[in-house]
């Protein structure tokens, strides 16, 4: 007997095939010319012609094909009349041998599958298990236990007002139910009154809530969702603003600012220029919800909710921080257009800066200006460039000055671009009487400062890498950076090792506004009173 395998050319014969009960299946294989021979024979038979010319027509008619082991009994039947290679009795005796694995026993037996058919194609006995949901379009839905706790809260919190709640009872839903800082109070109520009626009932809020799958998501999902608009998927500067409302007129650290609503705005606007600076790392206005992710702004924004001092508060929401990015933009707009130009800009930092680099801020490379003003800066590109120049730590500055330095705008910082600023440097070094280092020795010390991959030229990544980085840019720019860089003071170096959670930012801020504060108490004394003072004249705080 034999197995017919069909392959892609008919000739081809493998011993394995020829299955004959009398002859050893390790005989053939040590001489396959005795097994080409047999089977040359076994073709020559008539009874074989007539089987394989049945089989061809069959294929040729689009019927199965027909083998021993999946063949049908007519077929099998015709096959086991085939006259043995040897005469009766005549056979060897075959070697004694296991059958429970032997692959000829399972095509023979039909244990395995036809080898006809892809073992892709075999299907298990067992019942197919169920796979259980686990993408939610809307959000997975809470479980039972869960939501019917929350559900008995919301009774609890609704029994006394039946008819629903008004805005300004709202807060205890806010902060209790949903855990939301409390000044989202307002932004979340609107949310659920879509037809502005003035009253969110109990039905309402937990259709919204919970029907609607809100209390499963995480916090940042959760901010998201309500502040962004519905044909959107992201945030923009204007989402922010109600939030920003609602903080200064609930949090007991801005209650003193409730009297001057203009400069309430101006810190309204620093905070979400901070926030955009910081978060949006694509740099294009729209916050999406991974860059909300993998932000620190919820932390803050929870830390704003549980603590008095707003002051304390030092990522975005410090009124100290905002004190001194207005009061610096207030000292360079010296006509209070709320615009800054070039020679305004130069006075930056006691004329700390050189030409080159204002005029590449200017040129707009590392940022737009959103001012629409030829050559004027507005307050929102101050802040940006200003969080920039004072931390030059942290990845957006990094990326600001980068974008600067980097001439052609090929992604690499070369001795060459690196050398043209370094040149003003140099000048202003000797005009002053200083020293001079040359560049030869200053790029040396700056190679063996950022360790860059190659030494040929710097890339962003070599100067994420290192925490020294930001003082490549004051060497190359910054006069008095560079200068306090070369003499460090040790009081400055044991004080940043004590702190290490401040960023260079929260010291410089923190250090300009206790000089701001003195200087105005001391202006406030010169004129004998701190009622009398111009404030067309003097800055506004």
């Amino acid at each position: 007997m034999m197995d017919v395998e069909t392959t892609g050319n008919v000739a081809s014969f493998d011993p394995d095939l020829l299955q004959l009960p009398e002859v050893s299946p390790l005989a053939l294989k040590e001489n396959p010319h005795i097994a080409e021979g047999l089977y040359e024979q076994w073709l020559s038979f008539p009874e074989t012609s007539r089987v394989v010319k049945t089989l061809l027509d069959d294929a040729k008619a689009g019927g199965s094909l027909s083998v021993l082991g999946t063949s049908s009994s007519a077929n099998a039947s015709t096959i086991n009349t085939l006259p043995s290679m040897f005469p009766a009795g005549s056979a060897p005796p075959l070697s004694p041998r296991s059958t429970s694995g032997s692959p000829r026993f399972m095509k023979r037996s039909g244990a395995g599958p036809s080898s006809l058919s892809s073992p892709l194609k075999v299907v298990s006995d067992r019942a197919s298990e169920a796979i259980p949901q686990f993408y939610f379009q809307n959000g997975r839905p809470p479980p039972t236990e869960l939501k019917e706790q929350c559900i008995a809260r919301i009774d609890q919190l609704f029994l006394s007002h039946m008819d629903g709640l008004q805005v300004q009872e709202f807060k205890s839903l806010t902060r209790d139910i949903c855990k939301l800082p409390s000044f989202f109070s307002n932004t979340l109520f609107r949310k659920i009154d879509v037809n502005c009626t003035g009253i969110v009932t109990r039905d309402q809020f937990v259709d919204y809530w919970i029907n609607g799958n809100m209390m499963t998501l995480d916090i940042a999902s959760q901010i998201f969702s309500i502040l962004k608009q519905q044909d959107r998927k992201y945030l923009t500067q204007d989402d922010l603003k109600p939030v920003l409302r609602e903080l200064l007129a609930t949090h007991p650290g801005l209650e003193f600012l409730q009297s001057t609503p203009e400069f309430q705005d101006r810190y309204a606007e620093t905070v979400i220029y901070r926030i955009f600076y910081y978060v949006n790392r694509s740099g294009n206005g729209h916050l999406t919800l991974r860059e909300l992710k993998r932000g620190n702004l919820i932390a803050a924004l929870q830390h704003a909710d549980e603590e008095e001092d707003i002051n304390k508060v030092l990522r975005y929401f410090s009124y100290e921080h905002f004190y001194v990015i207005y009061c610096k933009f207030w000292e360079l707009d010296t006509d209070h257009d709320f615009l800054i130009d070039r020679e305004n800009l130069i006075r930056y930092g006691n004329h700390a800066l050189t030409y080159r680099i204002v005029d590449r801020i200017f040129s707009q490379v590392p940022r737009k200006f959103t001012s629409k003003v030829e050559g004027k800066m507005g307050y929102e590109d101050f802040v940006y460039f200003m969080l920039s120049e004072e931390d030059k730590s942290s990845e957006p500055s990094l990326e600001y000055w980068f974008r600067c330095i980097d001439l052609d705008g090929n992604g690499v910082l070369t001795p060459n671009e690196m050398q043209f600023f370094y040149e003003e440097q140099l000048h202003r070094m000797e005009c002053m009487a200083q020293e001079p280092v040359l560049f030869e020795d200053i790029l040396c010390q700056m190679v063996d400062m950022v360790g860059p991959e190659k030494e040929t030229h710097f890339t962003l990544r070599d100067l994420k890498g290192c925490k020294l980085s930001g003082n490549v840019f004051n060497i190359l720019f910054n006069l008095n950076k560079f200068m306090a860089f070369e003499t460090r003071d040790p009081f400055l170096i044991r004080q940043e090792r004590e702190e290490p959670t401040l960023t260079e930012w929260d010291r410089f801020a923190h250090r300009e506004y206790i000089r701001l504060s003195m200087e105005e108490d001391g202006e406030d004394a010169s004129n004998g009173s701190a009622e009398v003072w111009d404030e067309s004249l003097e800055a506004p705080f």
